[in-house]
């Protein structure tokens, strides 16, 4: 979408804002402060953002006319009892003086409604740019694993980089690794552990899980097997996107022991 040289000068980009290094709640802050409408949301909504724990925005709509724009962003924390909660802010320049307004909105039905009665030309075409939207909200349970807050976008991406096995025998594939970009907490549990076999040069099994908390409060576990039942006993690392997958790799492995002692 070509976008007017001065909607680039008007308007501040909002990935600059979410790379920031505020916390979730000095985003708010900020929010509240720029939007004329705060004073309209709810009292138990801005309560539970003090919890939040973690902050993501994503350009929802734009829409770029004769001059005029609105665009309507997605604004989500994670809480943490591990439920999200997301605000919508309708920014525009339709007013008489054709600076940028900002309206918050904790409903997507209410910032429609809003968007609905900017003026905009009609006999000018307008330059609409929809964004899929990156995160799937929903309200979980508890996490079944106590998270640390790490670096864990990367440690899905490293240990994925260090799996021997293809897609086609149960390595996680891109869906994954796509839904593993908003990881951001992270914990890893042996689920069994074999020791070394005796007179025998290594022959081991272990299976860890991978749990991740991603910004959605959803969780996702990826299995990840660590055998040396390989022809010259080097470790091997195998990851699985099911428990069950994984066991029956090992499994698999073990039948084969027979002829790596033979050899």
């Amino acid at each position: 979408m070509s976008v007017p040289y001065e909607y680039e000068t008007a308007y501040e980009p909002q990935s600059a804002e979410q790379n920031s290094p505020h916390s979730p709640q000095e985003h708010l802050e900020r929010l509240l402060r720029r939007a004329l409408n705060s004073f309209d949301l709810p009292d138990d909504t801005i309560g539970r953002l003090e919890s939040a724990l973690a902050y993501d925005s994503s350009l929802h709509s734009a829409h770029h006319s004769a001059g005029m724009h609105r665009e309507t962003y997605r604004h989500t924390w994670l809480l943490a009892d591990a439920g999200a909660l997301t605000l919508w802010e309708l920014v525009h320049n339709t007013g008489p003086d054709s600076q940028p307004q900002y309206e918050l909105y904790a409903d997507e039905e209410e910032a429609g409604v809003a968007t609905s009665r900017l003026p905009l030309p009609p006999d000018t075409p307008a330059a609409v740019c929809e964004q899929p939207v990156v995160l799937q909200l929903s309200v979980t349970d508890e996490p079944r694993h106590t998270y640390v807050p790490d670096d864990s976008a990367d440690h899905a991406r490293r240990l994925l980089r260090r799996a021997e096995n293809p897609v086609s025998e149960g390595r996680p594939g891109e869906d994954i690794e796509r839904l593993l970009r908003s990881a951001f907490a992270h914990q890893i549990t042996q689920a069994f552990g074999r020791p070394c076999l005796a007179g025998e040069a290594r022959l081991c099994f272990s299976l860890y899980e991978h749990a991740f908390l991603l910004f959605d409060g959803s969780e996702l576990s990826l299995w990840e097997v660590e055998h040396t039942v390989t022809p010259d006993k080097r470790h091997r690392c195998e990851v699985y996107v099911s428990e069950e997958a994984a066991r029956a790799a090992m499994e698999l492995r073990a039948r084969s022991l027979p002829q790596q002692r033979t050899k």
